[in-house]
């Protein structure tokens, strides 16, 4: 890199990246990288796995080689770098062949620090030519959950990268992921040959999140409600199921005064890349998206992610989620989840064509899912306990916490559930069981028979609203399964047990939907929140302004320039002089000498406005 300061890792990242010290287990993970060991490094979304290879990949001496998945990733990850002088390149598909050439030349000469690289492109004959004429510092293998099967977002060109360890075996590897429960794990050794490589697992929890889940009525209206009362004007994601889903949620928010914008695979390619493109660039925009769209964004200041449909799975809801708030500001995951969920989730996995041994690994993974949508307990320790991490006491920052849900003795009333499903011959989904069990007069019943049966009139002591909560956490539990392709439900062999009387059932008792002048316990989850008076909340305004004019000028997005943090402790601190914005956190070298000067200039002339 540019004017590299003597080799010492503490001295990188403070004249680098202008950090003061390292978190976590990063310091102990740079040594031993740095010392020519093997990693695998799990560390959740925001925790800085990044650094681990990049500040290596500095000292080393090589090129350090950096595999990543996506193009906007490694785009985003190189304008980063050489903002801050690092010598940083990718070579994807969307370089032109010359630029490409030259950019492998320049690797095969030493000139580079770091060349991000997807999987497909480097496991070809020709890469690997290149690069067996190259000083390797070391390979970086992001994204690591992608080689196993067990992973939520499995790829298989991931599976060709143990070539790297048969043709470089003195060039460490190290391999990262945010999210990898224990089978993703040991495939990911396996998979990889990491056998040797030392484990580096940091917790998962992202404390600055908090985790919420609706039920779902009118999700639309919930959206709209949740977005106004806590992040109007901050940048969100929406994530929905179906395309058409992501379309008329992005029309009903811009209808609303919201900037949406829809993101899925059925839009034009260019379409979907000016979208994306505007959602890094821009400030407080929202996306409404299928699963096509975040892992190749590194927008720290997402302060929302809100799912209007269940995801497939604990893994992808810990993925997506964790796209809210990497600046490690307050951020909120919101979800809306309804008793329909759970079977189109089911229908896509049993549509597909992977194997029955991967159909019943996703079908596990939905159960867990489930799951942590019914817990009465802490919901972060539920989603922490699934990838085998612990909490010590309650988080005091989820839904379960601020709003703790009573629990009843619902053994009766779940027999009485289970036993109209089964006396209807279990053809029929849950508005139509509670119609029997509340003795409805309606001609469909009649016409079936079913006021006849044992179980029609047998549940007037609930409501229909409750009877339908009652269906939606027997499927939860597994007492009742979704058909797929007609909504009916079915026993399972876990219902057995609850009608002989042999096990007692105790559900959560569902909150009352709050009114809409009810006064939150949560308030705004927003970087205004973390400044302390008007005169500040004015001066980030104004240090925003300047930060977005410089972005554009530069052609990066804002946050390249200086995060919501820095912005944040200069309307605290005002420094004066270029001395003290040094020591402001996320002010490398680089960085002061090419900003420093401007925003000075703008805190010192709204000093003298006030």
């Amino acid at each position: 890199m540019d004017d590299a300061p003597e080799n010492n890792p503490l001295k990188i990242l403070k004249s680098v990246y202008g950090y003061d010290t390292f978190r976590g287990s990063q310091a102990e993970i740079i040594d031993h990288v740095v010392g020519g060991g093997d990693a695998l490094v799990l560390m959740p979304t925001g925790g800085g796995k990044s650094l681990c290879y990049q500040i290596p990949s500095v000292l080393r001496e090589g090129v350090g080689i950096v595999v990543s998945p996506l193009i906007a990733l490694m785009q985003d990850q190189v304008s980063a770098l050489r903002e801050l002088g690092v010598k940083a390149m990718f070579v994807n598909s969307s370089l032109p062949a010359y630029a490409a050439e030259e950019i492998e030349q320049q690797m095969m000469a030493g000139e580079l620090d770091m060349v991000y690289v997807a999987p497909e492109r480097l496991v070809t004959p020709r890469f690997m030519g290149r690069l067996a004429k190259t000083k390797l510092a070391l390979f970086a293998i992001d994204e690591a959950h992608c080689v196993s099967q067990w992973g939520h977002d499995f790829r298989p060109e991931y599976r060709q990268l143990t070539v790297l360890h048969e043709q470089f075996p003195q060039v460490p590897r190290i391999a990262l992921t945010a999210t990898a429960d224990e089978p993703t794990r040991r495939d990911i050794v396996e998979r990889l040959q990491l056998g040797d490589a030392a484990q580096f697992i940091s917790g998962f929890d992202r404390p600055n999140i908090q985790y919420r889940v609706a039920l779902k009525k009118n999700a639309h209206q919930q959206l709209l409600r949740f977005i106004e009362a806590e992040h109007a004007g901050d940048a969100g994601i929406v994530y929905c199921m179906s395309r058409r889903r992501v379309e008329q949620t992005a029309d009903f928010l811009n209808e609303h005064g919201h900037t949406a914008l829809p993101y899925h695979a059925g839009l034009d390619p260019g379409l979907r890349q000016r979208h994306q493109d505007r959602f890094i660039q821009e400030e407080g925009l929202i996306i409404c998206a299928t699963i096509a769209f975040g892992m190749g964004i590194d927008k720290p200041n997402v302060r929302f992610v809100a799912h209007l449909d269940l995801p497939k799975s604990m893994e992808a809801y810990y993925q997506e989620t964790g796209r809210a708030g990497r600046d490690g500001l307050a951020s909120n995951a919101w979800m809306a989840y309804g008793l329909s969920d759970a079977g189109k989730v089911r229908g896509f996995i049993e549509r597909s064509e992977a194997s029955e041994q991967q159909k019943r690994i996703e079908h596990q993974k939905l159960n867990a899912l489930l799951g942590y949508c019914e817990t009465t307990d802490c919901r972060r320790a539920t989603l922490l306990h699934y990838f085998g991490d612990q909490m010590d006491a309650p988080c005091g920052n989820c839904d379960t916490c601020l709003e703790p849900v009573e629990t009843w003795d619902a053994t009766v009333a779940a027999q009485k559930a289970l036993s109209c499903a089964y006396r209807t011959d279990q053809v029929f989904g849950a508005a139509y069981l509670v119609d029997v069990l509340l003795g409805a007069d309606q001609e469909r019943i009649g016409r079936n028979g079913h006021e006849d049966i044992s179980t029609f009139g047998i549940g007037t002591e609930l409501t229909k609203t409750q009877w339908l909560s009652v269906y939606r956490q027997l499927v939860a539990r597994g007492l009742l399964s979704v058909d797929v392709e007609h909504g009916s439900l079915r026993l399972t062999e876990k219902a057995r047990p609850v009608l002989r009387g042999d096990q007692t059932v105790q559900l959560r008792k569902d909150p009352k939907p709050a009114r809409r002048d009810r006064k939150s316990k949560r308030g705004r989850a927003t970087v205004q929140v973390e400044l302390r008076d008007d005169a500040a909340r004015e001066l980030f305004e104004a240090l925003r302004a300047k930060r977005m004019q410089l972005a554009k000028s530069q052609g990066v997005p804002p946050y390249v320039v200086f995060g919501d943090r820095t912005l944040i402790e200069m309307a605290h601190h005002r420094p004066q002089r270029m001395d003290q914005m040094a020591d402001l956190h996320g002010v490398g070298a680089k960085k002061l000498d090419k900003y420093g000067h401007a925003f000075l200039e703008v805190i010192a002339s709204h000093q003298s406005e006030v």
